[in-house]
């Protein structure tokens, strides 16, 4: 019997019990749709959270100041520990798998506005590679350099949305803003940027200068001292080289202002890296739970294609004994039945990727909440629905393979 023979008696079978077809379809199509789901869900979040960490810095550790709560060297506990201007070169020195280990300044009581309006927004210092450590893009202009860095220029890169108060409809790039009445000039814009966490506030509404300018321009108030600054940005060389890198700034800053390097209290750090792989632990956990549910749920569907195959051996034992009668091979029915089984359970399959890519779009949209569907998940759902249709189809299928031919016409229908 021909393959095209064996596959149009298969549909025309099918179709013939549409409603028990259909019912046993959705079974399968249910669990594929937990599969897909998911995948769409762990990827969704996965891409969200690695735009987020991009947008935020990729794999960097703000070092933060605080205070002790350890004993060290006869000083007790609770003693107010602070960055110093001095700590930089030392830092970045004693850190070899560090990339960068630079200071940041900050103000949000800085008078700020232009000839056009005013204003209230953080004012930040910083050195030139702060730009890329904190993923600024550039939309008009550009950041400031070491040139201005040396020489102490009023130069400001200013955040999408502070442009949009400060120079409502105009081209912002070449003209002045006035941070406490002292001119600065505009030489870039920020691209519009999404940020979804932040350590001290959204990146589109601050001003951003050289370090220099801002240590001369705004010093620090009361208790500061002239040298302090609010945290450190380090970069490990590599994703490998983090937990060193770490080490290496708590080992260097503890010796410098005498604290315990493992007081974490003492040296607070925002680690992007490790809150990453939290977040993918979690993310995981999830897609195992849900993937557990959507096996399950597909291995009851898998039951009901081999329940409604042996109600289809036992309806069709007349019908194969005439086929066998007449001369069809064993191979011919086992094919048949097969067929049919993996036709139920890989139709199904395609309706349960239709449906779960749709409900992650819906989720989307009306939620919110990120999903994604990778190609290689939609290949998982069709390689696993026709391999449930054809596992539980073996026994049906060689039970009407086996059927004598005398005894099955025999059958009563």
């Amino acid at each position: 019997m021909l393959l095209r023979d064996l596959i149009g008696d298969v549909f025309r079978t099918l179709w013939s019990h549409k409603l028990r077809t259909f019912l046993t379809m959705f079974g399968i199509a249910w669990g594929i749709v937990s599969i897909v789901l998911m995948v769409a869900a762990g990827e969704g979040l996965r891409k969200g959270q690695e735009e987020q960490a991009r947008n935020l810095g990729k794999d960097i550790l703000i070092v933060f100041h605080g205070r002790t709560s350890m004993q060290v060297g006869g000083a007790r506990a609770g003693k107010s520990v602070t960055w110093d201007e001095e700590d930089v070169p030392v830092v970045q020195a004693e850190s070899p798998d560090c990339e960068y280990a630079i200071p940041e300044l900050e103000q949000d009581t800085v008078r700020i506005h232009s000839n056009f309006n005013n204003a209230a927004f953080t004012v930040t210092g910083s050195f030139p590679p702060f730009g890329d450590i904190r993923s600024l893009p550039v939309g008009q202009g550009r950041f400031y350099s070491w040139e201005d860095q040396a020489q102490g220029r009023r130069v400001a890169f200013v955040g999408s949305d502070a442009v949009k108060q400060l120079f409502p409809g105009r081209n912002a790039v070449g003209e002045n803003i006035y941070l406490n009445e002292m001119p600065y000039r505009v030489i870039g814009v920020m691209a519009k940027k999404k940020q979804d966490s932040s350590y001290d506030g959204w990146d589109v509404n601050k001003i951003f200068v050289p370090y220099s300018a801002m240590r001369r321009d705004f010093p620090n108030k009361p208790p500061g001292s002239a040298t302090n600054f609010d945290q450190f940005l380090v970069t490990p060389k590599s994703v490998e080289q983090h937990e060193a890198c770490k080490a290496e700034i708590r080992r260097s800053l503890g010796r410098l202002h005498h604290f315990d390097p493992t007081d974490k209290e003492a040296c607070p750090i925002w680690d992007t890296v490790q809150e990453a792989k939290a977040f993918r632990q979690m993310t995981d956990g999830m897609k195992y739970f849900l993937g557990a549910v959507g096996i399950v749920t597909l291995f009851l569907g898998g039951l009901g294609v081999m329940n409604v195959m042996m109600v289809a051996v036992r309806e069709r034992t007349r019908e194969n004994g005439v086929r066998k009668a007449l001369g069809a091979k064993q191979r011919d029915v086992l094919m048949q039945f097969l067929i049919e089984s993996a036709s139920l359970a890989g139709i199904g399959g395609v309706f349960g990727i239709l449906m779960g890519v749709l409900v992650g779009k819906l989720i989307t949209v009306f939620v919110g909440f990120p999903t994604a569907v990778p190609l290689w998940a939609v290949f998982l759902g069709l390689f696993l629905a026709s391999g449930v249709g054809i596992f539980f189809g073996v026994y049906p299928a060689s039970k009407a393979a086996r059927l004598d031919p005398v005894v099955a016409l025999r059958a009563e229908m």
